[in-house]
């Protein structure tokens, strides 16, 4: 089964670019990454830009509106996420711990829908 884990970061809480702090995330990063690579079960993985750069869409009576920026303001945003083809929430669970912004911000996982089962 698939689960997306959404990485949500506290830009307040993680480390400033360029530090040690950082430079230690990273690195953990690289190893979950190597780790679902060697155990077989990643299937993709992506950082994304800074929430300034979104646009936002919506369609109202017909007509597309957009908005520049994320839609909601939070403390936390989406910065990348990992999916993984695992057998069950647990095995998903025990991977999204592997991802270092853990600690200062939450991995959500989510299991992903089948539209196209295979039988």
């Amino acid at each position: 089964m698939k689960y997306m884990l959404l990485i949500y970061n506290n830009p307040e809480q993680q480390p400033d670019y360029g530090t040690p702090e950082f430079e230690s995330m990273m690195a953990g990063f690289f190893a979950a990454n190597e780790k679902m690579k060697n155990d077989g079960v990643l299937v993709d993985g992506e950082s994304l830009n800074q929430p300034q750069t979104a646009t936002s869409v919506r369609i109202k009576a017909g007509k597309t509106e957009t908005m520049d920026g994320p839609f909601a303001e939070t403390r936390e945003y989406l910065g990348g996420y990992y999916i993984v083809d695992v057998p069950d929430l647990d095995s998903a669970i025990k991977y999204a711990e592997l991802i270092p912004s853990a600690t200062f911000g939450t991995i959500e996982v989510r299991a992903m829908m089948d539209y196209n089962p295979a039988g």
